[in-house]
C-alpha cells in the first residue's frame, strides 16, 4: 500500500485520522511537503515534449507504480486538494507521455482511496473534490475503492469526530483484509 500525504502541516488532523486507518497496516508513506515537486510546465504541444525536471517527482511516481493500493490523503484546502497533491497529480501529464514508464498501463486497475479532512460541513463541501478524484481515477482506468471525509477545524479536533473515527476503523479492517 502506498500512502501519499498532501498536507503542509506535520501531524495535522488529516494525518491523525490516517493513523487510525493505517494502524497495523504495512505501507510505504510519502509526505509531499518534504519533497521538491515543481509545478508542471505543459509541454504537450511542443515539438520537444516534456523534458526531465530536476526534482523528486519521477522517483515518487515510480515508487507509487510499485503498489496496487494507493491512498491519497489531503486536507480540504479552499474546497479542493492541497497544492502539494495537486502539483503531484498535475505532473501525471508528463508521465503519461513517457513511453518508457508506460504510466497509463501501470496505473490501470490500481485500487484508489481518498482521505480528506476539512472544517465545518466538510462531508458536504468536500464532495466536489471526491468527484474530481473519481474522474482522475476513471481517466487512469483505476478503481475508486472508497473515501472518508472527516470534520475538524483546529489541531486535534478530528479525534472528536466520532463518525469519522468509526469509519476509519472500518476502513482499517477493509484494508487489512486485502493482505
Amino acid at each position: 500500500m502506498f500512502v501519499i500525504y498532501g498536507s503542509s502541516r506535520p501531524n495535522g488532523n488529516t494525518e491523525q485520522l490516517s493513523n487510525v486507518i493505517f494502524q497495523g497496516i504495512e505501507k510505504e508513506e510519502v509526505y509531499l511537503r518534504n519533497l521538491n515537486i515543481l509545478p508542471i510546465t505543459d509541454k504537450r504541444h511542443d515539438s520537444e515534449g516534456f523534458q526531465e525536471v530536476g526534482d523528486d517527482y519521477s522517483r515518487i511516481a515510480k515508487q507509487m507504480l510499485e503498489h496496487e493500493e494507493i491512498v491519497f490523503v489531503t486536507p480540504l484546502y479552499w474546497y479542493g486538494m492541497s497544492g502539494h497533491l495537486k502539483n503531484f497529480i498535475d505532473r501525471w501529464s508528463q508521465s503519461l507521455r513517457d513511453k518508457e514508464l508506460n504510466f497509463a498501463e501501470q496505473m490501470k486497475d490500481k485500487k484508489m482511496y481518498v482521505v480528506v479532512v476539512g472544517g465545518k460541513e466538510a462531508r458536504l463541501k468536500a464532495l466536489p473534490l471526491i468527484g474530481q478524484f473519481k474522474y482522475i481515477f476513471e481517466f487512469m482506468n483505476a478503481s475508486f475503492e472508497g473515501y472518508l471525509i472527516g470534520e475538524a477545524s483546529i489541531p486535534g479536533d478530528i479525534l472528536k469526530d466520532e463518525w469519522a473515527i468509526e469509519q476509519a476503523k472500518s476502513l482499517n479492517k477493509q484494508l487489512q483484509a486485502l493482505k
